[in-house]
């Protein structure tokens, strides 16, 4: 059996139904079971992977544990980590960021440093690991989604900012390749996992346009209003600004470069943003 975090969320929703689909029984933690919506073949449970006491229950008898730092936190994630050494668990894959470089620039951003330091843990766990490390995740452009369907104008510091956004399903397929694992062969890898060309969030906005049918454009703004649009409760504005400087630092270059994991791990190519694009334009009509 295999413990997935985050179950609800844009990745583990796709692994979910890509580990049934192999036959495989999962365990969906969630923090509301009844409004998860997941298949019914999972095990849907109830968790707060912020409450130490309670996670060696849900993790006894499981084979591998998908671990999502999104789900809790990183002292949720070092809680989670203990309590399946305890329980028996022999494998984690953690979804991490290709911020992490392994070398003293993960101090550099708050982005580096919180994953880094989960991967420190799972280094000290003694399970097995494999790191998913993605890139600019297709799914942060539906934080256009409003913006798009209102006016078909998005506000960013940025526009030519580039990134290899990754299709939540190919970051789905690699963790469950890694956690199906029979050889051995992925273990102790850490995949930078991108999608198959670098674009601007200005291609980025035109592709969501011929998505859904309609004109879209990008109109630069601050960095200032960026941080401030981009801020929120669990999201402070220094780091959102932090966060604007960063992109700036990409205009002209990705941050990261084009990776053939997708690949190199599942035997097929990574799936371009226009796909992504058109399986998720019911979000921005």
């Amino acid at each position: 059996m295999i413990v997935v975090t985050g179950a609800t969320g844009n990745i583990g929703r796709s692994l979910v139904s890509r580990l049934l689909e192999d036959g495989v029984a999962v365990r969906a933690l969630t923090r509301d079971p009844a409004r998860a919506g997941l298949p019914a073949e999972a095990e849907t449970v109830r968790a707060d992977l912020t409450d130490a006491a309670s996670l060696e229950p849900l993790l006894t008898g499981a084979d591998a544990l998908f671990l999502n730092l999104a789900a809790g936190g990183q002292e949720a994630a070092a809680a989670v980590l203990a309590a399946a050494a305890k329980a028996g668990v022999r494998r984690v894959v953690l979804n991490s960021s290709s911020a992490v470089t392994d070398t003293p620039a993960d101090e550099s951003n708050f982005i580096a440093r919180a994953h880094a330091s989960v991967e420190r843990a799972v280094r000290d766990s003694g399970l097995e690991w494999t790191f998913v490390r993605g890139s600019n995740y297709a799914t942060n452009t539906l934080a256009w989604a409003p913006a798009i369907r209102e006016s078909g104008v998005v506000r960013e510091a940025h526009p030519g900012t580039q990134g290899v956004p990754v299709h939540e399903a190919d970051l789905a397929d690699v963790a469950a390749v890694a956690l199906l694992d029979r050889t051995g062969a992925h273990l102790g890898q850490a995949y930078v996992v991108t999608g198959p060309e670098p674009m601007t969030m200005a291609d980025q906005v035109a592709e969501i346009g011929r998505a859904i049918g309609r004109e879209t454009r990008v109109e630069q703004i601050s960095e200032e209003a960026a941080a401030e649009a981009m801020a929120g409760p669990h999201f402070p504005k220094e780091a959102a600004l932090e966060l604007v400087r960063l992109f700036g630092g990409s205009v002209g270059q990705p941050l990261f470069p084009v990776s053939d994991a997708v690949e190199r791990v599942t035997g097929r190519p990574a799936r371009t943003f226009a796909q992504w694009a058109r399986e998720h334009a019911a979000d921005f009509s």
